[in-house]
């Protein structure tokens, strides 16, 4: 797992510059399953109520306000502490 991005999606200050790809690869590593429908990356997790609906940007990055919904549900599950 890539503790700088998490440390770095936990800051709340760089939401606008996570690449979509570290996105994904963290999801993965907390034990998120994905399904790809078009450009929509769906993650879920036993245990976990939310489904994450991620979708890139151009250009490779994450959507801000996507990177908030998963900064919650890391916060919100304790994710942080597989780490």
């Amino acid at each position: 797992m890539d503790k700088n991005v998490l440390d770095r999606i936990l800051s709340g200050l760089a939401d606008k510059n996570i690449r979509f790809q570290h996105m994904r690869r963290l999801l993965k590593d907390f034990g998120f399953s994905e399904r790809i429908k078009g450009d929509h990356h769906i993650f879920y997790k036993e245990g976990i109520e939310e489904i994450i609906n991620l979708q890139p940007l151009k250009g490779g990055k994450s959507k801000s306000y996507q990177v908030k919904q998963v900064r919650g549900i890391i916060l919100k599950y304790k994710l942080h502490g597989e780490a």
